[in-house]
């Protein structure tokens, strides 16, 4: 692939998509048709009608004793004909438990050359000067990398991209479009980054024309942290030099050079703006040239979507790639669509792309190519990548909302387990999300209050279960105490449950086989808490994205410990609406 990107690029692609994803196929056959993985199929066969009718669908139990075996020291020909050089480590935060990849400098390569794509595109929608000439304030961060017992490199694909030669050696380095030095986005404190980051994003708030992270809970922990420390990094501004606990020497310094002595004008203007009551449009007020947010905003991290909209007096946000540990997918060609109607257009010189319909009944016969998916219809992506994964099934569900040339465009709509049941019924992320919708707009119209963050889980430890939502609240006001209102939050409880399908409405206010829903109130910070859980488990608060359900017992440990205090639905949810 090469590395040089041109807009031009998005048409080609996507009017030869056929052709293109039967010559990636041909290749990764090629290269791997001789492993020991493959070989046990196709015999060293290339043929695209044996691959599909006797290579099996599989999943990550099926392959994971071939790529522990590459991990422990074995030749990388065990699953792939070309080097594996590192691994990459699934954050674990969505399906629960951590998993590794075998990639190569290709995945980098791929995921740089999507990241340039994506930006020419949201450069075409917001064209102006300002926009060209100015950068972004990017929260992007480090975690620290661990090794294999045969000494590869094993790291999240946020750390690998920054630590690679991709990143560190880019031509444009000299001249960043971040507002942030290299040395800050390196640092291993994940703490003195995010601060450093704000430090030198309000030291160039003039030139900010977009804030973004890979994830939208970075965006909000960001903000959360200006909150506590915009005192300090005024004061910082005001005097020129850096807070002492700042001791990373390469942060330090090169944020040092940024500040370049005293600006007391600016410094009055932070403190002017963060001292106001409210903080309803603080990223506007802070830096008033930024035209967007940058982040993955679909799937669950739309819970964060109203926060965002708050601070910012509703700026676009901008959720620009599709992408898994296992493999990238596309592009947002339209990045001014509203959140929910995201669509990612496929780019057929990734992967080879098939698709397993949501309702096939165990038919894998009904797995249809790129180019063949229906409109309308919902499916599962099975991919086959150059590194290993041989019709890999991705675990995300995705509707078909229309075509780029002759490339199908696909909308996000959940991952596949993950939903709640008390009994028989199934609700989904997507169902979760709908609901948690109507709660708000419930709290929005009642109280000062909003949500800033929320999880829950099914509770079968009593007769009859339960769901169980844990809410985070804090007032719009900034200092405001939070004061819970009984009925509001019993209306927000029952809104829920309103929302939900008649079969769980059945099941709750028939059958009695459902009790009625929860909302356990935490303490202001809980979210932030278990986030740091999950990053002291492997993961990386630039990859962290909060489980819709919750199924650790020790993650769940973490909230039950924050409750402040409990609500139920009052009413039962009608049968009819």
């Amino acid at each position: 692939m090469s590395l040089s990107v041109d807009l031009k690029d998005l048409d080609v692609l996507t009017s030869n998509a056929k052709q293109i994803q039967d010559d990636v196929l041909k290749e990764i056959l090629t290269l791997n048709a001789n492993t020991e993985y493959l070989q046990r199929f196709l015999h060293g066969s290339f043929d695209k009608d044996l691959f599909k009718k006797n290579v099996p669908v599989v999943s990550y139990d099926d392959v994971k004793p071939y790529i522990e075996r590459v991990a422990n020291g074995e030749p990388s020909d065990v699953i792939s004909g070309g080097p594996i050089t590192r691994f990459l480590r699934s954050s674990g935060t969505t399906g629960g438990k951590e998993k590794i990849f075998p990639i190569n400098d290709k995945y980098i390569e791929t995921l740089g050359y999507l990241t340039a794509l994506s930006s020419l595109v949201t450069s075409k929608h917001f064209n102006d000067k300002d926009a060209k000439k100015g950068k972004k304030m990017m929260f992007l961060y480090n975690k620290s990398e661990s090794t294999t017992p045969s000494g590869l490199l094993v790291a999240l694909a946020s750390t690998s991209i920054v630590m690679s030669p991709y990143f560190t050696n880019r031509p444009s380095k000299c001249n960043s479009d971040f507002t942030s030095p290299d040395q800050v986005i390196l640092c291993p404190d994940n703490n003195q980054s995010v601060y450093c980051h704000l430090l030198c994003g309000l030291s160039r708030r003039d030139e900010v024309v977009g804030v973004g992270s890979s994830f939208a809970y970075a965006l909000v922990q960001a903000i959360n942290v200006l909150q506590i420390y915009w005192k300090e990094l005024s004061s910082n501004i005001r005097s020129g030099h850096v807070s002492k606990w700042i001791t990373d020497l390469n942060c330090r310094n090169s944020v040092s050079a940024i500040l370049g002595g005293p600006n007391t004008e600016l410094a009055d203007v932070i403190e002017k703006e963060c001292s106001n009551k409210s903080w309803e449009g603080i990223i506007s007020r802070l830096w008033p040239k930024a035209k967007y947010f940058e982040c993955i905003i679909t799937g669950q991290m739309a819970q964060y979507i109203p926060t965002l909209e708050f601070y910012s007096n509703k700026l676009p946000i901008v959720s620009t790639i599709y992408g898994s540990s296992e493999s990238l997918f596309g592009v947002n060609v339209d990045p001014l669509s509203k959140p929910q109607d995201v669509s990612y257009t496929f780019l057929p010189n990734i992967s080879y792309f098939e698709f397993l319909p949501v309702d096939h009944g165990g038919d894998m016969a009904s797995i249809v190519d790129l180019v063949d998916v229906k409109l309308g219809c919902y499916y599962e992506p099975v991919i086959t990548n150059y590194f290993g994964l041989h019709r890999y099934l991705i675990g995300d569900i995705l509707e078909v909302t229309g075509f780029y040339n002759s490339t199908p465009q696909f909308r996000f709509v959940r991952r596949k387990n993950m939903v709640l049941s008390v009994e028989i019924e199934e609700t989904t992320e997507e169902d979760i999300l709908k609901a948690s919708a109507l709660a708000t707009l419930v709290l929005d119209q009642s109280t000062n209050l909003m949500l800033t963050g929320f999880t829950c889980y099914a509770d079968i430890s009593t007769f009859p279960g339960h769901y169980v939502f844990y809410w985070e609240l804090k007032t719009k006001d900034v200092n405001y105490v939070v004061e819970l209102d009984v009925n509001v939050l019993a209306e927000c409880c029952y809104a829920l449950e309103e929302s939900f399908d008649v079969f769980y409405r059945k099941l709750r206010s028939k059958d009695g086989l459902i009790g009625a829903l929860e909302i356990r109130v935490v303490q202001e910070g809980t979210f932030d808490s278990l986030m740091e859980y999950f990053i002291s488990q492997g993961g990386s608060i630039g990859q962290y994205k909060t489980p819709m359900c919750i199924k650790s017992s020790e993650a769940l440990a973490v909230l039950e410990n924050k409750v402040l205090a409990r609500f139920y639905s009052k009413k039962f949810p009608p049968l009819d609406l």
